[in-house]
């Protein structure tokens, strides 16, 4: 009943994530919504809608415990046994999906997992006709004495602690490998399977260690200290790693040890119990729930991801400290005890974060990412966990100015969808119209002023207005109509989630909140031909007018698209519907040296959809389930991806 139940999540999670959404956009509509009480809703549907079926989910080790217990009779170590398979198969599973998503999308992926837990459950089905599945369970004497023997309160002190260490640093290592793995589906995929393949390793080992009673070093506890801070090292951009032995030498070592010791601990505290080590591993849980909450919203954002893995590691030097001078402890032991916190020590000392290579920077942190501005003059560029956002060029500035003068109307409104350097949503204000630019990542718009001197001036404008919000978010709820929407989503294209920023269900919520006329300008930098292909496509079967302009540097393609013609003007025509100050603006870094000229580098270069859906004919328009752009794996020559890394 479980794995059904387990299946059956797989077509009624989105159900109830739609609904969710739905319900939160009644909510916006009736009375705007604080970012606070968004947070508190969201949260709780998110709560409301997985944790049932995750609780089936963690059922299903202590169930199958006692089958175990009934059809073998020693089940003293079944816990490790099942916790072995079990994280076995997320290996597989964490990295399987992603290739079948790129083929068939989400919501095929999912119905292949719930007939694969219709499998499981048939398996399960037929297991339990086996006569020994209807032996009673016998709790002898021996084993309830053990099970007080071991029922130590620090057990689980130490469950919840790992459990609380291990996925908080998780968090903070997607931050610390994203630099060089970079923003996409597959990195996350990377690290995780790191993880749970040195814990596999680290489980197998327990399985062999545990066949004799015996009790495990106090340095196994104390080589947490420096195994833990050992991504500081592995991800120092000083250290000449490739990427891949950045991830699996940094997050293997304690991972593999994590493995060891979380089977050992529920076993000890449970020797067999299903019902002891459901209460065990529930602790943990809850330490793996805490972990990800406390780095994400506390650590990272106000200590950053030096002084969050230490303190993270806090444990194991309490512990070397402790119990260092312990009785039992040989001197041998001891000063190998004290060795490994001096390793630890000297990593986090020695070490450098990733921003410190750049000479002159500016660096801000929250709960989204960590935000670097760095360079002088023209080489002054934007970095988002280490990924290069934009630098100053004229191709931002242009996706204002020719987006607002093809207009077929005066304009009076525009809304820019990331915000970048700021450079397009000073473009837009220099129009002496209302612009409102929207920004995911609370740090990015605080930096406006690194980049640009008036910053301070053209954000005091009354008709100006930055946002943190969603882009996607705010035009879902926004009750306002715009006359052009421009687009620049995060680079580079394949970054995970962008493809809510160029899916066709994207465009048919931004059709709505443009003014009659309105143009949405979008931007898509370089991108292999699937991609390019798929958007195109996407645009093509949302808008009846569409067109297409080559960058003013000679790459990456602006679309222009309407419900309405668009007019074809000449750049002598576009220029005279631009007020003084916008010209000025747009002529401050050419490279025309007037500003027909510089209009020309775009007007003259125009393409079409239909050449840019030909460079892969076969590709499906994207679309929220099938984000091509985000799933390239399957379609990448391997030189390629070799290349990328």
């Amino acid at each position: 009943m479980l794995e059904l139940l387990i299946g059956f999540s797989a077509l009624a999670v989105p159900a109830e994530l739609v609904w969710g959404h739905r319900f939160m956009e009644r909510l916006s509509e009736r009375s705007p919504l604080s970012s606070g009480a968004d947070y508190l809703i969201a949260g709780l549907w998110l709560a409301v809608t997985v944790i049932p079926w995750c609780a089936c989910m963690g059922a299903t080790i202590p169930v199958a415990m006692c089958a175990i217990r009934r059809m073998a009779g020693d089940s003293s170590r079944s816990f490790s046994f099942l916790y072995l398979a079990n994280v076995l198969g997320a290996v597989v599973g964490s990295f399987l999906p992603l290739l079948l998503i790129e083929p068939l999308g989400f919501h095929a992926t999912l119905r292949i997992g719930a007939g694969l837990n219709l499998l499981i459950a048939a398996g399960a089905f037929a297991l339990s006709l086996s006569p020994q599945a209807n032996q009673k369970p016998a709790v002898t004497e021996a084993t309830a004495v053990n099970y007080a023997a071991n029922a130590s309160f620090g057990v689980l002190v130490l469950l919840f602690t790992t459990g609380l260490a291990t996925m908080g640093m998780e968090l903070v290592w997607i931050r610390l490998f994203t630099p060089y793995v970079g923003p996409v589906v597959y990195s996350f995929g990377m690290i995780m399977v790191a993880y749970l393949l040195a814990t596999f390793a680290g489980s197998q080992f327990y399985r062999y260690w545990s066949r004799q009673p015996r009790q495990e070093s106090l340095l196994t506890w104390i080589s947490l200290a420096p195994l833990g801070l050992l991504p500081l090292f592995t991800a120092d951009a000083r250290i000449p790693l490739h990427l891949v032995a950045r991830v699996f030498v940094g997050v293997m070592p304690f991972a593999g040890m994590i493995g060891f010791l979380t089977p050992m601990l529920v076993e000890r505290w449970s020797d067999g119990d299903p019902d002891r080590t459901g209460r065990a591993y529930a602790v943990n849980i809850v330490g793996c729930i805490l972990g990800p909450l406390v780095s994400g919203f506390l650590l990272l954002p106000f200590i950053g991801e030096r002084m969050a893995m230490m303190l993270l590691s806090v444990p194991w030097f309490v512990m070397a400290f402790r119990r260092g001078n312990a009785p039992r402890l040989q001197p041998f032991a001891r000063v190998l005890a004290y060795g490994l916190v001096a390793i630890a020590l000297v990593i986090f000392v020695a070490t450098k974060d990733y921003e410190t290579q750049f000479a002159v920077r500016s660096v801000l942190r929250d709960s989204t990412a960590t935000v670097i501005a760095m360079g002088t003059g023209d080489q002054r560029r934007l970095l988002v966990n280490g990924q290069g956002m934009t630098k100053l060029t004229p191709i931002t500035k242009m996706m204002a100015h020719m987006s607002l003068a093809s207009l077929d109307h005066t304009p009076h409104n525009a809304l820019i969808i990331c915000f970048g350097m700021g450079t397009t949503f000073r473009s837009v204000m220099s129009w002496g119209i209302s612009g409102t630019a929207v920004e995911l990542v609370p740090s990015v718009p605080k930096l406006f002023a690194y980049y640009h001197s008036d910053a301070a001036a053209v954000a005091a404008l009354p008709q100006g207005h930055i946002v943190i919000d969603d882009g996607r978010r705010f035009l879902e709820r926004s009750p306002e109509k715009f006359d052009v929407i421009i687009l620049d989503p995060p680079p580079p294209v394949v970054t995970a989630g962008s493809s809510l920023l160029y899916s066709q269900d994207f465009y048919a919520v931004a059709k709505q909140r443009l003014e009659p006329g309105g143009i949405l300008q979008q931007w898509l930098p370089e991108a292999d031909n699937a991609t390019q292909s798929a958007v195109a496509r996407a645009v093509r079967n949302s808008f009846p007018y569409v067109r297409v302009f080559q960058g003013i540097e000679g790459w990456g393609w602006h679309f222009l698209a309407s419900e309405r013609p668009i007019p074809e003007r000449t750049a002598a025509e576009l220029v005279a519907r631009m007020p003084a100050s916008a010209v000025r603006d747009m002529m401050e870094w050419g490279p025309g040296k007037t500003p027909e000229e510089q209009v020309n580098f775009l007007v003259l270069h125009p393409s079409s959809l239909g050449a840019v859906i030909a460079l892969s004919p076969t590709t499906v328009a994207l679309q929220d389930d099938r984000p091509i752009n985000e799933y390239f794996l399957l379609r990448t020559p391997f030189d390629r991806l070799m290349d990328m890394q």
